[in-house]
């Protein structure tokens, strides 16, 4: 792949166009991680990979058509260039059809430089504090379970309106599992990173310690409503679902939570309680991301027309309000709104907010206090009704002190309607979601507490 640079397969592609227009894009990745078990180091590795992407748009007559094609590797341009053409005179006219975008956003890394790559030595501090954390842990006679990984992608993105844009996004994450030597208890604690700079695996370790230690005693409880303190984990969770259902379009017409009973959508409606602002911004400190749209394929987030299309910073919720929605530029010449790009990141806010975690749990009289969520899924789009699983620790605070760790439960609640319900908001921090790390993992959440979150069974997870 050396012999081939991103940039030049980009102007490549933009000079074998035969089309109306053109959107090119390559991915240079680099990733390497560490995986470990039963507090020893399993596996490592490093890997590379290249994506190119060529979206060519089409107008036959009846309107303008797209079409992508994709492929790894360094193939031959001049075939994926036809085939994408290929692909859009077979796809018809889309409804989402732009002019391209032709001005430059600013934040635009620099064009001509090399992709950023990572490698095995982004562990070099982190992995003998590991170690360290492995030892520790045998001696209390537990086991310590995990992984941390970092990847580094560069995008170069072209346009046939001359558009060359460049962006590097570094991703990083670790999970720590802690288990008894019986496996009959287990807990976790999680970080993001950019650069794995600003990683305590001390204090990671030492976040496992202490729920381990709560976990020694165990409590059976029905399932019922419970005021419960949600950590930031468990938040992200929640709200990068209800982020990712906030498309203008859906609730124009009355398909999600955000539509207004008898048409039109709710920005202006009160969501929250309290004075929560939930926004994403590229250049929030420690979560940046990519300034531009990268657009692959449409959808009623995103369109491909958008490619290169600024993604300023933007409040969702304002002040409990909700402010605004997803909407492609199409949708919003359609209902003469504004064009709002999704970022990619999430921060979640109360500014009258000045209480610790610790200090939430020590005013809680008789309360549930949450680890993660997992396995969330979606029952009712039309009041954002999910359910799911408490996973790796649920703890009784009793007179504002943990007690000891209960049985698991299936909840059943909606994002939207605990922020309305929510009663108190911490301190936000960076946090890494557990269920999303997967595909999200830019986000900064306070603990929320929420006086009757619904424990809707018990549940057999551990």
């Amino acid at each position: 792949m050396s012999q081939h640079r991103a940039q030049d397969l980009v102007e490549q592609a933009l000079a074998a166009s035969t089309a109306d227009g053109q959107v090119t894009f390559v991915v240079e990745g680099s990733e390497a991680n560490l995986r470990w078990a039963a507090n020893s180091l399993t596996t490592n590795g490093a890997m590379r990979s290249r994506q190119v992407v060529v979206v060519s748009f089409v107008d036959g007559g009846a309107g303008m058509a797209a079409g992508t094609v994709t492929r790894s590797g360094t193939p031959d341009i001049a075939d994926l260039v036809a085939a994408s053409e290929q692909a859009a005179r077979d796809a018809g006219p889309a409804e989402d059809a732009m002019p391209l975008v032709s001005d430059t956003p600013p934040g635009s890394a620099d064009w001509d430089a090399d992709p950023a790559e990572t490698s095995i030595g982004v562990f070099a501090d982190f992995a003998p504090a590991l170690g360290q954390a492995f030892g520790e842990a045998a001696d209390r006679g537990e086991l310590l379970f995990g992984f941390a990984e970092h990847q580094m992608a560069t995008t170069y993105l072209g346009s046939s309106t001359g558009l060359r844009l460049r962006h590097d996004q570094p991703t990083g994450r670790v999970e720590l599992n802690g288990k008894s030597s019986d496996f009959g208890r287990s807990v976790w604690a999680g970080t993001g990173t950019r650069d794995f700079a600003d990683v305590s695996v001390a204090d990671l370790a030492a976040d496992v310690e202490r729920k381990m230690a709560w976990s020694q005693r165990r409590i059976e409880l029905p399932a019922g409503r419970y005021e419960t303190l949600l950590p930031p984990s468990a938040v992200s969770d929640l709200m990068i679902y209800l982020y990712w259902t906030m498309e203008a379009r859906d609730a124009d017409e009355g398909r999600n939570v955000f539509a207004r009973p008898g048409g039109g959508n709710r920005i202006g409606d009160r969501i929250a309680g309290l004075p929560l602002t939930l926004r994403s911004d590229p250049q929030y400190p420690g979560l940046e991301a990519a300034p531009f749209q990268v657009v692959g394929a449409s959808s009623g987030a995103a369109s491909v027309f958008d490619n290169g299309m600024a993604t300023p910073a933007v409040d969702w919720l304002r002040d409990g309000v909700l402010a605004n929605l997803v909407r492609p530029r199409a949708w919003a010449l359609k209902t003469t709104a504004p064009a709002t790009a999704a970022v990619d990141n999430l921060v979640l806010e109360d500014p009258t907010a000045t209480a610790t975690q610790e200090e939430m749990l020590a005013a809680t009289d008789r309360g549930l206090l949450l680890t993660t969520l997992w396995y969330i899924r979606e029952v009712d789009p039309q009041t954002l009704l999910l359910t799911g699983l408490t996973r790796d620790g649920v703890f009784l605070v009793e007179n504002g002190e943990v007690t000891g760790a209960v049985n698991n439960f299936r909840f059943n609640e909606s994002p939207v309607d605990l922020l309305g319900r929510a009663v108190q908001a911490g301190r936000t921090e960076r946090t890494l979601p557990r269920e999303w790390n997967d595909w999200f993992t830019r986000t900064a959440m306070p603990t929320l507490r929420v006086p009757d979150f619904n424990m809707s069974s018990i549940s057999p997870a551990s």
